[in-house]
């Protein structure tokens, strides 16, 4: 039978820095959705574009919004109006960068 033993456990001190770190990337993919939406979006009165707004709400959760009535028919369209997306490509612009960044987490906490 084998023994494993531990000469140093570096762990409890990654499970502490772990929530930080992704925290940290969601907060700057968040705003990096909110910059681009604001740079796509249609403009009128520019009411629309000053209501995206991104929020971290709990370590390692954001929510990126726009605060006016008719963002989801500017978003999507309507039976008059042709949709004019601006939330979803701003999210899909920034998905790789943010996937990548959570991928390289592991090296950045060594």
């Amino acid at each position: 039978m084998s023994k494993i033993i531990i000469k140093y456990n570096n762990l409890p001190k990654l499970a502490e820095r772990l929530p930080l770190e992704v925290d940290a990337i969601v907060r700057t993919a968040a705003f990096a959705v909110e910059g681009y939406a604001k740079d796509i979006v249609p403009v009128d009165t520019g009411a629309l574009k000053g209501s995206i707004e991104a929020k971290s709400v709990e370590i390692g959760k954001a929510v990126i919004a726009p605060h006016k009535d008719y963002a989801a028919f500017v978003e999507y369209g309507t039976r008059k109006m042709k949709a004019q997306p601006y939330m979803r490509p701003a999210a899909e612009k920034i998905a790789p960068q943010f996937f990548n960044e959570l991928r390289n987490l592991e090296d950045k906490l060594r």
